[in-house]
């Protein structure tokens, strides 16, 4: 029999997750004390299980999905029975420190109580809880539903066994989780977009580019590429001989931008020798020909979806770049 989740929250996240947990088949309790926002969940998880069963995304019919799924304007009553717990608060301490205190009250036991938090640490929000072992950060990329990754972030507190215990939960509901081993603000998702985002302004604010053509260069270049491989697969493919090749070639170049910006993050022959080892565990070198042919068919199927998309709906998938000569 599926577990029993509960879900604290019933925003954009909070429903999404509603349907992560009953698309794999668990009971959902989705609470929120907003009756107007219960009501409007209701139909967004309808129309994004209707949207997913368009797409032929779904095992089973949205209507038998969307059952498992019930609100609750009661917070004991949500999570009573529930095994795990996902927090869903708007992004203050304070609120979810007072939350975390009631979910410890209120839950089993033996419940795993889990924040969506993007930035804030466990260790924040409920480092002073009689039941603090059975916390954890479970940071999802937005919307949860569409995108699998899922960033465990456990605190020095957190019982280990609560953490690999979400993690097979989470497996087992088809999404990616990945640990982050130390507790620190933003984790890991929000620290690379946060990166990206930092540099995307500075480019803007010194003229370097307009904004509608920096978002041209990572939705038709970074961004295509980094959708089927990561940034340091990136690197070990666009160079033959790997990452370290590519290190010594690159690596002073980036040293320099990094500099422009105040940062000194060189990358050492240490570091390098680190990364690389872990490339060559994934792919030895002597792989590295047919991995990026592998790349190459990727970008090409999704090059073949983007077309298709297009012809389907009879619009550009980006949007359509407007003038900016001001009205007459």
């Amino acid at each position: 029999m599926a577990s029993p989740v509960a879900i604290v929250g019933a925003g954009s996240i909070g429903t999404s997750w509603a349907i992560v947990h009953a698309r794999a088949g668990h009971p959902v309790a989705l609470y929120d004390p907003d009756p107007a926002r219960r009501t409007a969940a209701v139909g967004e998880i309808a129309d994004r299980l209707a949207a997913l069963d368009a797409a032929g995304l779904l095992a089973e019919p949205v209507e038998v999905i969307a059952a498992r799924v019930r609100t609750h304007d009661d917070l004991a009553l949500a999570v009573s029975g529930a095994v795990h717990i996902q927090e869903c608060a708007p992004e203050r301490v304070e609120l979810k420190r007072e939350l975390f205190a009631a979910l410890d009250r209120a839950a089993d036991p033996e419940a795993v109580l889990a924040s969506s938090s993007s930035a804030i640490a466990i260790s924040a929000t409920a480092g002073q809880l009689a039941g603090r072992a059975r916390c954890l950060v479970v940071h999802p990329a937005n919307p949860p539903h569409l995108l699998p990754v899922v960033e465990l972030v456990p605190a020095p507190f957190t019982d280990p066994a609560v953490t690999e215990r979400t993690a097979a939960l989470l497996r087992a509901a088809g999404m990616s989780p990945v640990l982050v081993r130390r507790e620190i603000e933003g984790f890991v998702y929000n620290r690379l977009q946060g990166a990206v985002l930092r540099e995307a302004y500075c480019l803007v604010r010194d003229g370097v580019i307009s904004v509608e053509e920096l978002d041209r260069v990572m939705r038709e270049g970074l961004g295509r590429r980094w959708a089927v491989i990561g940034p340091f697969e990136t690197a070990d493919l666009n160079t033959r001989g790997g990452i370290i090749e590519h290190a010594h070639r690159m690596g002073p170049a980036y040293a320099r931008m990094g500099a422009e910006r105040g940062q000194h993050d060189p990358w050492d022959e240490e570091l390098v020798a680190a990364v690389a080892a872990q490339r060559r565990a994934i792919l030895p070198l002597q792989e590295w020909e047919a991995r990026v042919a592998w790349r190459d068919r990727a970008l090409i199927a999704q090059e073949q979806g983007r077309r298709l998309l297009e012809a389907s709906t009879g619009a550009a998938t980006a949007p359509v770049q407007r003038s900016a000569r001001p009205a007459q």
